[in-house]
């Protein structure tokens, strides 16, 4: 069975734009899968579906075998646990700590009470400053995430997406914002994390060459319709002119050799 599974989903904003027109695919357990197009192709769209951070117009999705579309907010809610997400730019709490932020992750399995109270056990705070250790973010612990630079932040975000311990990261846009050597440092943690936690990432990505460099898999998106679903080995200058249709990526192929 499918971790993720899209069924004819499509997406209307003010019953006139159509960001999503009939998209199907399933994403399996352990897959680590990019998806690109240009800007306005329906990208972020696809990502905020998945979860219902936005309402899909039509189609069905599955998580886990269940049916998204149809759960109530207390369903959702034990679904949207297992399904952390990292934002182009970062959605974190500025005013509080790293640490509080990582420990963020934790919020959706607590009840209202005890989140807003900031109750957090012992072996939490352990699990955060050892997830904060693999990030490299130990020193940056207690200091508020409004001092960080943009790549610490965004390794804040995966931090606190580890913490919800979830089977799926969604990942939108995350090294949009970034130098090229801060979303190096980035992307090598999300392959990291996938290969050695064993979760299953959905990246939203515009460089091309990042993600033929660290997907098995691409799914190319135009026109809020799948042009391309299949190994990033085969993705092939006639299939990046169909996504992008434009010569502005005619020397990703000769960079990559």
């Amino acid at each position: 069975m499918a971790l993720l599974e899209f069924q004819n989903v499509s997406k209307t904003y003010n019953n006139v734009t159509r960001a999503l027109q009939d998209v199907t695919f399933s994403i399996e357990e352990g897959e680590f899968v990019s998806i690109i197009g240009p800007s306005g192709a329906g990208k972020s769209t696809l990502m905020r579906c998945a979860n219902r951070l936005i309402d899909a117009s039509q189609g069905a999705i599955f998580f886990d075998g269940q049916d998204v579309t149809k759960m109530g907010k207390k369903e959702l809610r034990k679904v949207r646990t297992k399904t952390g997400m990292i934002f182009q730019h970062y959605n974190l709490v500025d005013r509080l700590s790293v640490i509080e932020n990582v420990l963020h992750g934790l919020l959706g399995q607590k009840s209202t009470l005890s989140g807003m109270a900031g109750h957090y056990t012992e072996a939490e705070k352990a699990e955060a400053f050892h997830i904060l250790q693999e990030m490299g973010l130990t020193e940056q612990a207690y200091k508020r995430c409004d001092e960080l630079s943009g790549g610490q932040k965004q390794r804040v975000g995966i931090a606190r997406a580890i913490m919800q311990k979830p089977r799926l990261i969604l990942c939108d846009e995350p090294i949009a914002s970034l130098d090229p050597k801060s979303s190096k440092v980035i992307m090598d943690h999300l392959k990291q994390i996938n290969r050695e936690k064993k979760i299953t990432c959905l990246v939203n990505l515009h460089q091309v060459d990042v993600a033929i460099r660290y997907s098995e898999r691409i799914i190319g998106v135009a026109g809020g319709r799948i042009v391309y679903d299949g190994p990033s080995g085969q993705l092939t200058q006639e299939i990046i002119h169909e996504i992008y249709q434009s010569g502005a990526h005619d020397l990703i192929m000769d960079k990559l050799g």
